[in-house]
């Protein structure tokens, strides 16, 4: 099967966000599938040696070379600026790919428009990233914004209570089947020890998009802040967010722009970590969502335990052994210890759900069952 996959490697240029896209391309692949990625956003792509939106794509196109062309997939892209100015593939090339595409996959919004050689694709499917803000979003009724979704065959979502009764999310006329994003395990393995004690995770403090939803990081985060005062464990944030105050509750921020410069060293801080300490965004908490983060997957990929703030995804994945939810600081407090005294207990439960649960050979399968159907 010919499949376009469309995802946002150049727009955000950074570690997590380029593997999501990345393990869908590998895992494709290795199901037997031809994989080419196209993003077509209609927008400036983010540059960090300018810290800054730029009409020049040439550090998005790059980074996007480097990331594919270190799995052999350095000819299998193609980049279209907001000039409608083509990279990597030419737009003859991309369209005669498409003519032969069986399935085209969006995910996160690698193109937020219908281009008629999109469109004829046989069969579409949108993947969401980011429940209950889009879902939000489309409540709203802008009109591109609805008939843009009308587009596809099949909506996914990383939200697995989204469209169910656990979560007050509205879904109006569209029906949101769940998926978790796919991870290729093998590229996760660990092959030495954490090098430090400290509990991390790379995080957003807030976010412009969906900026009329109350529902970011920070919102919860204080809830949170006088934790590490409270336990003997110790933290490190990469973030993006108030250093100087998450510095004096004793997180120890560092630069999270400076970890995920790129794939490499974003898995890099990812295996020096004894153990991920992850809070959710509002939005996804308060109303129930079911979101469970790519970020945290990975960790449990590379054997490092992870304990997560719950949004719903208690219903959906188990916990207690190398994954551990909590809701309030004393359930926090609660799960550090109990990581603290059988690390090597929960390290081990911690890669055998990652196998069981995320492998991409267990999530494509079924993705693909019914984005066909």
């Amino acid at each position: 099967m010919k499949i376009l996959f469309a995802g946002i490697i150049g727009r955000y240029p950074y570690g997590g966000v380029t593997w999501c896209s990345l393990m869908y391309l590998l895992g494709l692949r290795a199901l037997g599938h031809e994989v080419l990625y196209v993003e077509d956003t209609g927008e400036c792509i983010y540059d960090p040696d300018r810290d800054q939106l730029s009409i020049d794509p040439s550090y998005g196109t790059r980074y996007i070379h480097s990331a594919l062309s270190r799995f052999d997939l350095g000819d299998r892209w193609c980049f279209v600026n907001y000039d409608e100015t083509y990279y990597g593939l030419t737009r003859e090339a991309l369209a005669a790919y498409c003519a032969e595409a069986d399935l085209y996959i969006n995910l996160s919004g690698g193109t937020w428009f219908w281009r008629d050689e999109y469109r004829r694709i046989p069969r579409k499917v949108f993947v969401d990233s980011d429940p209950v803000f889009t879902q939000l979003a489309i409540a709203k009724g802008v009109e591109w914004y609805v008939e843009f979704f009308r587009g596809f065959d099949h909506l996914f979502t990383f939200g697995a209570n989204i469209g169910t009764p656990a979560s007050d999310v509205p879904t109006g006329e569209f029906t949101w089947h769940h998926t978790w994003q796919p991870v290729v395990s093998a590229l996760w393995r660990a092959t030495t020890p954490p090098e430090t004690d400290r509990f991390t995770t790379v995080m957003t403090w807030k976010t412009e998009s969906f900026s009329d939803v109350d529902g970011n990081k920070d919102r919860e985060f204080v809830k949170f802040i006088d934790l590490p005062g409270r336990t003997p464990s110790r933290f490190q944030l990469a973030v993006n967010g108030p250093r100087t105050l998450l510095g004096e509750h004793g997180w120890d921020p560092v630069d999270a722009m400076r970890i995920s410069r790129t794939p490499w060293d974003y898995r890099d801080f990812i295996h020096r970590s004894r153990a991920e300490f992850g809070i959710a965004k509002h939005a996804y908490v308060s109303r129930r969502s079911g979101w469970f983060s790519d970020r945290t997957e990975c960790y449990l990929a590379s054997g490092r335990p992870a304990i997560v703030q719950d949004t719903g995804w208690t219903a959906h994945l188990p916990a207690g052994a190398g994954l551990l939810p909590f809701s309030t600081v004393e359930h926090a407090i609660e799960g550090l210890a109990r990581l603290e005294r059988d690390y090597a207990i929960h390290a081990r439960a911690a890669t055998d759900i990652a196998d069981s649960c995320f492998d991409a050979s267990r999530i494509l399968p079924p993705f693909l069952k019914k984005a066909l159907e």
